[in-house]
C-alpha cells in the first residue's frame, strides 16, 4: 500500500496512471481477502488520485469517443470489489465512498466515471436516508459548475444507483420524491426517456415496500406506501393555502409545484405501465382523482373573488408545470395520451382562468414590486392558453379570444392614464409596467402565430399609440406611502431599476413587433414623412438613436428586443445614416464581447446580434457602398473568428446564418445576394481552414463528450439535452456543403467558386512561405490540409479558362516540402486535372525538368502522379506519344543517387511499362529486356534489408495499390478515408455521418456523391509515407512520423505519453542498482542496424542514460538484435527522425546539455584533451557523409580522435563506442576522487 501510495501521490501523472491502473487491475486475476485498511485506502488515496482529469485520456490507437481505459476499469474494479465485501461491511462502505464524492472539489469527468461505475453496481440494499442524502449533496453541490452534457450524464447514472442500491424500506416515498427534485428534468430525467421509463418500473415494482414515517413528514402528509394514495394527497395538500396567509405576500416559490407535477405525471406513467395504455378510460380516471382538487379551484378562479391569492397562484404554477413536464423533449408517442388529457383539462378551466387573469392584470390589483412575478407568470398561463388553443384549432369567439382584445384596450388606457401633476404612486406604477408587459405579450403571440390577428390590431389606435410613446422612458420612482409597509418600501427601493429596464424591454418589444408588421411604411429618410402617423416607425434615425440609448441602459439579458428592431431599422438606413448605423453595430457588438462568459444569455444574444448585422439586405448595401460599415462588419467578422478559438460554437453561430440566408436567397431568380456574398468569400474561406489544435485537457472533454454521444437514447441526457453541434468541424462541414450546393453552370456561383479558390491557393502559399519547416499534426500542417480538400471539392466547377490562371500554382505547391497527406491531396487534384484536360500534360513534363538539385525529393509527388497514368490517359485517344513521353521522363529518376527517388521513380516505371506491353508500342520492344530484367531483379531482390521491405511497402500502400481518383473521388474520401490512411491525427477526420447530421444546410441533389464506393473505409493506414526532405534519406526505414515530436519507449511500459526522461533514470537506477551517466548518445542518423545494434550493447554496458534513433522499427530487425543481444530491453530508446534533431538538440540545449558531434573539422578538439561536461549529448554522424553542415551548426563542441593510420576514418560503431568509454572514464575519475 505504501508503495501505491507513493506512487498515486507523485507529481508524474503517468506515474500516477500506472500506478492506479496497476491497483484496479488488482481484482480482476485474483480474489483477495478483504481488509478494513483495504477500503480505507480505497476511499483515500485511490479516490484522491481518480479525482485528475488527465489519468482518463485515451491510450494511443483508441479512437475517438471510444471511452476511457481507467473508467472501465475502475467499473470492473468496484463491482468486483463490492459484490465481495460482507453485507455488514458493503453498506457502510458504499456511504463513504459516495460522501467522498462531496467532500472536496471534483471536475466533470472524474464524477462521470465515478457515478457511472457506482451505477453498475450490482443491485443490493446497501443505502438508507443517509445515503440518498449523500447522493443529493452530489447532485447539489458537487457538479453545480460542470458542463451541460457531462453533468447531465452524471445524473443520469447517480439515479441509477440510487435504484440500484437504495433500501426501500427505509425511505420513503417523500425522501425519494425529494432526492427527485435535485435532477434537472431538463438535462436528465426527461418525460418520455429510457431512465424516465426505467425509474417508472422501479416504482412500480416496489410500490408497496417503501418505509413509512412514524409522524408527519415536512408538508404535513401522513404517509403511506401507495404511491397513487401518496400522489393524491400530495396534490390536496399543495392547493390548501397554509393557515395564516396574507394577501400581500410573495408569490410562492416554484420548487413545489415542480415537485407536484413530476410525482403526478410518474404516477400515472406507473399506472399506464399496469395498463399499458390500454384502457384510456382508467387513465383518464386516474388524472382526474390526481388533478380534481386542482381543476376544481381554477374552476373557481374566475368566479370566486375571495379565494386567497397565494392558493390561485399555485394551483396556475402546478397547471404550468403540469404542461411543460409533460411536453418535454424525449416524449415518445405513448405520451400523447396524457398530454392530450392535460390539455384537455386545462381547455375547460380557460375561461375560469383567462377572467381571473384579465381581472388580475387590469384591475389594479398588482400594486407592489413582488406582484411584478405574478404578473410574469399570469402572462405565462395566458401563453400556454393560447398555444393549446391554436393546436386544437382557433375558433372565434373562444374564452382565449374574448380575452385579448379587452386585455389589449385595458392595458393601453392604464398607460394613457396620466396624475394630473401629482407624485406617482408605487400601485400606479406597477400597473403601467404591467399594462407594458401585457402589450408585449399579446404583440408576441400576434407576432408568431398569424392566427391570433384581430380587427382590433389593424392600423389604427393602437398602433398609433405604441408608435408615439417616448422610448426609454425612465418611470419615475415613487415615493413611499403613508400605510405601505417597511419592507414593501424597502422592496421597491431596491429592485426599482429592474422595474425600470422592464418596462424599456417591454416597449421595445411592442415597438419591434410593429416595424416588422409596417416595414414597408419605413421610408429610406426622414425627411420623406413630414407628419408621420406612427413617429416610432416613419422616423427610423430617431428610434435607431432611441435603440443606441436604450443599449446603454438595459441589462444584457433584456437587450433582445432591441437587436430585433435594429435588423429591421439598420438596412433602410445604411445609405442615408451610414454612420449612426456603424455605431450601432459597433455598440451592439461590445454588448456581445462582454457576455463571452454568461452562458445562459450568451447564445441568444449572439444569434440575435448575427441576425441584425449579417442580414443579406446589410451586407448587400454596405458591399455596394464600400463604406465605413462594410470595413466594421468585416472587423468583427475576423473578431467573432478569433473569439471561437476561445469559447466554442462562435464561427458557427456566423457562418451557418450566412450560408443559410444566402442558399434561399440564391434560390430566387435575383442572384444579387450571391453576388454580393462573393464581397465576403473571405467568410467561407476561413470557414473551410478554420479549427484550432485545442489544450490536452479541451481534448479529453471534448473526447468525453463524444464518448456519451455515442451512447445514443441509452443515456437520457443525449435526448433531452439539445446537440448545438458547435464543435469546429461543423464551421468545415457547414462551408462545405454550402459549396456543394453551388453549380458552376451560373455565373454568380462559378465567380464565387473561383474567387475562393484563388484565395486559398495564396493561403496555402503564406503558409509555406511563413514556415518551411512544419511537423506533422502542427497548426499549419492542418491549415494546409484544410485548404487542399477544399480545392478538390471545388474541382469540378473549374473549367479550362480558370485552370489556366491556377496550373503553375498548382504544379509549383508540388515542389515545396509537405507532409503525406498534402503530398496525396496535391497529387490527387493534379490527377483530376490530367484526366479531365489533358493538355495540360505539356506543362506537367515541365516540371521534370527543373534539374535534380532544385528537386530533391520532391520529384516523388510528380513520380507518383505518373503512378496514375492508366487514369490520366483515359480520356486520350492516341495513348502512345503520351507513353513514350512518360516511359522517358520516368528512367531518368531510375538512376537518381537517391533511395527514395529511385524507389518512386521504379513504381512509376512499373505502371508505364504494363501500360505500353498491354498497348504493344512497337517503338519501346527495343527496352523491352533491359526494363524487365530491371523490375525482375527490383522484385526478386534478395535479403529482407531495407531497400526490399520498402518495395514491397510502397507497392501495397493504398494510394498505389486501392486508391482510384475518379472512383473515391467523394465527401468521404476527402474528409474521412485519406486523412485517416496518410496519418493525420483523429480530431481531423470527419465522418461522413455528421455532414449528414448537420441538417442546417441541405444536401445537394447528388447526395450519393458523398459515400465512397470502393473499400477505402475498410483499409488500416499503412507504414509507408512520402517525406520531402532535403538531408540524407540512405535506404533508411521511411517511417510515417506519427507522433508531433518523439516517441519514447521505456522497458516496462511501453504506451506512455509525453514521458520525462529523468523519471526514467531514476527508474532505472532503482530496479538495476546501478550508477547512471547523464550522457544521451543520438544515432538518428546512422542507417545500418548492425551499427545501431553495436551502440545499443555500448551504450547500455557503460550506462548511458538513453540512445535516441531514427526509427524504432529498427530494433525488430534481426541484424541488429543479433548485435544488441537484448540490451535494448534495458535501455531507454527515443525516437527523434532527422528532420527533427534541430529541434531535439535545441530542447536539450535549454535543458543544460552540451551538443557534442564526432566530426573532423577545422576546430575540432582532440578527444584525449577534452573534459566532457556531465550532462554531455554526443552526435553521431551517417556511415557515409558524416554530420550534415546544417547540424554542424547547433553543435557545442567537435571531437575527434587522434588518428595514427592511412585511412582517415573509423566505423562509427567504434568512434562512439571510443567516446563513451572516454566519458565514462573522465566520470568514473570524477567521482571516485570526490569520494576520497
Amino acid at each position: 500500500m505504501c508503495i501505491y501510495k507513493r506512487m498515486f501521490e507523485s507529481e508524474n501523472k503517468i506515474l500516477t496512471r500506472e500506478g492506479v491502473i496497476h491497483f484496479l487491475e488488482l481484482y480482476e486475476t485474483r480474489s483477495l481477502p478483504f481488509a478494513p485498511e483495504f477500503s480505507e485506502f480505497i476511499i483515500g488515496p485511490l479516490m484522491d488520485a481518480l479525482s485528475e482529469s488527465s489519468l482518463y485520456s485515451r491510450s494511443p490507437g483508441q479512437l475517438i469517443g471510444s471511452g476511457s481505459p481507467l473508467g472501465l476499469k475502475l467499473q470492473k474494479f468496484l463491482v468486483t470489489y463490492v459484490s465481495l465485501l460482507p453485507e455488514e461491511i458493503k453498506s457502510s462502505f458504499l456511504l463513504k465512498f459516495i460522501q467522498k464524492m462531496t467532500s472536496r472539489h471534483w471536475c466533470a469527468i472524474p464524477i462521470l466515471f465515478l457515478s457511472k461505475a457506482l451505477a453498475n453496481v450490482p443491485r443490493c440494499k446497501a443505502l438508507g436516508i443517509e445515503g440518498l442524502l449523500a447522493l443529493r449533496d452530489v447532485l447539489q453541490c458537487t457538479m453545480i459548475t460542470h458542463q451541460i452534457l457531462l453533468r447531465g450524464a452524471a445524473q443520469c447514472y447517480l439515479l441509477q444507483t440510487a435504484m440500484n442500491l437504495v433500501d426501500v424500506e427505509k425511505v420513503t416515498l417523500s425522501d425519494v420524491s425529494t432526492f427527485l427534485m435535485s435532477l434537472r428534468q431538463e438535462e436528465s430525467l426527461g418525460r418520455g426517456t429510457s431512465l424516465w421509463t426505467e425509474l417508472c418500473d422501479w416504482l412500480r415494482v416496489n410500490e408497496s415496500c417503501f418505509g413509512r414515517a412514524s409522524a408527519c413528514n415536512p408538508t404535513g402528509l401522513p404517509e403511506t406506501p401507495s404511491l397513487n394514495a401518496y400522489v393524491k394527497n400530495l396534490v390536496q395538500e399543495y392547493i390548501t393555502s397554509p393557515a395564516g396567509e396574507r394577501e400581500d405576500c410573495f408569490m410562492p416559490d416554484w420548487f413545489e409545484a415542480k415537485l407536484v407535477a413530476m410525482m403526478v405525471l410518474l404516477a400515472i406513467d406507473v399506472e399506464g405501465m399496469k395498463t399499458q395504455y390500454s384502457e384510456k378510460r382508467r387513465t383518464q380516471n386516474v388524472l382526474r382523482i390526481f388533478l380534481d382538487p386542482l381543476l376544481d379551484s381554477l374552476l373557481k378562479l374566475g368566479t370566486n373573488a375571495y379565494m386567497p391569492v397565494l392558493r390561485a397562484d399555485r394551483c396556475l404554477q402546478l397547471l404550468l408545470k403540469l404542461l411543460h413536464t409533460c411536453m418535454l423533449t424525449g416524449s415518445g408517442a405513448r405520451d400523447d395520451e396524457v398530454l392530450t388529457l392535460l390539455q384537455s383539462f386545462a381547455m375547460s378551466a380557460t375561461e375560469s382562468v383567462s377572467d381571473f387573469i384579465l381581472r388580475r392584470l387590469t384591475m389594479n390589483e398588482l400594486s407592489s414590486v413582488s406582484d411584478l412575478d405574478r404578473c410574469h407568470l399570469y402572462l405565462m398561463v395566458l401563453t400556454e392558453l393560447i398555444n393549446i388553443h391554436l393546436k386544437v384549432g382557433w375558433k372565434r369567439g373562444n374564452p382565449i379570444w374574448r380575452v385579448i382584445s379587452p386585455l389589449k384596450n385595458a392595458s393601453i388606457r392604464h398607460l394613457q392614464d396620466t396624475d394630473s401633476g401629482q407624485e406617482p404612486t408605487l400601485a400606479g406604477q406597477i400597473q403601467r409596467v404591467v399594462s407594458m408587459a401585457a402589450l408585449a405579450m399579446v404583440c408576441e403571440a400576434v407576432d408568431q402565430k398569424p392566427e391570433l390577428q384581430l380587427d382590433s390590431l389593424e392600423p389604427g389606435p393602437t398602433e398609433r399609440f405604441l408608435a408615439s410613446l417616448p422610448l426609454n422612458h425612465m418611470l419615475q420612482k415613487p415615493h413611499p406611502e403613508e400605510h405601505s409597509s417597511f419592507s414593501e418600501d424597502s422592496a421597491a427601493s431596491q429592485g426599482w431599476g429592474k422595474v425600470v429596464a422592464q418596462y424599456i424591454h417591454d416597449q421595445w418589444v411592442c415597438l419591434s413587433f410593429l416595424l416588422r408588421k409596417y416595414h414597408t411604411h419605413i421610408p429610406s429618410s426622414e425627411g420623406d414623412v413630414p407628419d408621420p402617423v406612427l413617429p416610432a416607425v416613419q422616423m427610423p434615425a430617431r428610434t435607431l438613436q432611441s435603440a443606441l440609448g436604450a443599449l446603454t441602459v438595459l441589462p444584457s439579458d433584456q437587450v433582445l428586443p432591441v437587436f430585433h428592431c435594429m435588423k429591421v431599422l439598420v438596412p433602410k438606413l445604411l445609405t442615408s445614416s451610414e454612420s449612426l448605423c456603424v455605431e450601432s453595430i459597433d455598440m451592439a457588438w461590445k454588448i456581445i464581447s462582454a457576455l463571452s462568459n454568461t452562458q445562459l444569455i450568451f447564445w441568444s444574444n449572439l444569434k440575435a446580434f448575427v441576425q441584425f448585422v449579417f442580414d443579406t439586405k446589410v451586407l448587400t448595401i454596405a458591399a455596394k457602398i464600400k463604406g465605413q460599415a462594410y470595413f466594421k462588419i468585416k472587423e468583427i467578422m475576423y473578431k467573432m473568428i478569433e473569439m471561437s478559438a476561445i469559447k466554442t460554437g462562435v464561427f458557427n453561430t456566423l457562418i451557418s446564418y450566412c450560408c443559410k440566408s444566402w442558399i434561399v436567397s440564391a434560390s430566387d431568380v435575383s442572384q444579387v445576394s450571391l453576388s454580393s456574398a462573393k464581397n465576403y468569400t473571405e467568410l467561407i474561406l476561413e470557414g473551410c481552414v478554420f479549427g484550432t489544435v485545442f489544450r490536452r485537457d479541451q481534448r479529453l472533454t471534448q473526447d468525453v463528450q463524444t464518448y456519451i454521444e455515442n451512447l445514443g437514447h441509452d443515456c437520457a441526457a443525449n435526448t433531452v439535452i439539445e446537440n448545438t453541434k458547435r464543435e469546429d468541424h461543423y464551421v468545415r462541414i457547414c462551408a462545405v456543403k454550402f459549396l456543394c450546393l453551388l453549380h458552376g453552370s451560373n455565373m454568380s456561383h462559378k465567380l464565387f467558386m473561383e474567387d475562393l479558390a484563388i484565395k486559398l491557393l495564396d493561403k496555402d502559399e503564406s503558409v509555406s512561405k511563413s514556415r518551411t519547416r512544419y511537423y506533422v499534426n502542427s497548426q499549419q500542417h492542418r491549415l494546409k490540409n484544410r485548404v487542399w480538400q477544399t480545392l478538390l471539392v471545388l474541382f469540378p466547377s473549374f473549367d479550362q479558362n480558370f485552370l489556366n490562371r491556377i496550373i503553375d500554382k498548382i504544379f509549383q505547391a508540388g515542389f515545396i516540402n509537405n507532409q503525406a497527406s498534402i503530398k496525396y491531396f496535391i497529387e490527387w487534384i493534379i490527377i483530376l486535372i490530367l484526366h479531365k484536360f489533358p493538355q495540360f500534360l505539356l506543362k506537367f513534363w515541365d516540371c521534370f525538368s527543373y534539374g535534380e538539385e532544385n528537386l530533391k525529393t520532391s520529384i516523388c509527388t510528380f513520380l507518383s502522379v505518373l503512378s496514375h497514368l492508366d487514369i490520366i490517359t483515359q480520356n486520350i485517344p492516341e495513348k502512345k506519344p503520351v507513353l513514350k513521353q512518360a516511359l522517358v521522363t520516368v528512367l531518368q529518376w531510375c538512376f537518381s543517387h537517391n533511395f527514395s527517388i529511385r524507389l518512386y521513380a521504379l513504381a512509376a516505371l512499373k505502371k508505364v511499362w504494363s501500360m505500353c506491353k498491354a498497348l504493344r508500342v512497337e517503338e519501346l520492344e527495343a527496352l523491352t529486356s533491359v526494363i524487365e530484367s530491371s523490375l525482375n531483379q527490383v522484385e526478386n531482390m534478395p535479403g529482407t534489408g531495407n531497400a526490399k521491405k520498402n518495395w514491397q511497402r510502397i507497392q501495397e500502400h493504398f494510394f498505389f495499390a486501392r486508391f482510384h481518383p475518379v472512383r473515391d473521388y467523394c465527401l468521404e474520401t476527402i474528409f474521412y478515408n485519406l486523412p485517416r490512411l496518410s496519418g493525420l491525427v483523429e480530431e481531423e477526420w470527419i465522418a461522413i455521418g455528421k455532414f449528414t447530421r448537420f441538417t442546417d444546410i441541405p444536401s445537394d441533389a447528388g447526395f450519393q456523391w458523398y459515400l465512397s464506393p470502393t473499400h477505402l473505409c475498410e483499409l488500416k493506414p499503412g507504414d509507408w509515407a512520402q517525406q520531402d526532405v532535403g538531408s540524407h534519406l540512405g535506404e533508411a526505414d521511411s517511417q510515417s512520423e506519427w507522433t508531433d515530436v518523439q516517441k519514447k519507449i521505456i522497458p516496462w511500459k511501453n504506451n506512455a505519453p509525453d514521458l520525462d526522461l529523468e523519471l526514467v533514470f531514476q527508474d532505472r537506477v532503482a530496479k538495476l542498482g546501478k550508477s547512471i551517466s547523464r550522457l544521451i548518445v543520438v544515432a538518428s542518423l546512422i542507417d545500418k542496424p548492425t551499427n545501431l545494434g553495436g551502440l545499443c550493447r555500448t551504450c547500455e554496458v557503460f550506462g548511458a542514460s538513453a540512445l535516441v534513433l531514427g526509427s524504432l522499427q529498427c530494433v525488430r530487425d534481426k541484424q541488429f538484435q543479433g548485435l544488441s543481444v537484448s540490451a535494448e530491453q534495458w535501455l531507454p530508446l527515443v525516437e527523434v527522425k532527422p528532420p527533427q534533431l534541430i529541434d531535439f538538440l535545441q530542447q536539450k540545449k535549454t535543458e543544460g546539455y552540451t551538443v557534442i558531434g564526432v566530426e573532423q573539422t577545422a576546430k575540432s578538439v582532440d578527444l584525449t584533451q577534452y573534459s566532457f561536461p556531465e550532462r554531455s549529448l554526443l552526435l553521431l554522424g551517417n556511415e557515409r557523409e558524416g554530420i550534415p553542415a546544417n547540424l554542424i551548426q547547433q553543435l557545442d563542441v567537435c571531437v575527434e580522435i587522434p588518428q595514427q593510420g592511412i585511412i582517415r576514418s573509423l566505423n562509427v560503431h567504434v568512434s562512439g563506442a571510443l567516446l563513451i568509454w572516454e566519458y565514462t572514464r573522465q566520470q568514473l575519475l570524477r567521482h571516485g576522487g570526490a569520494e576520497s
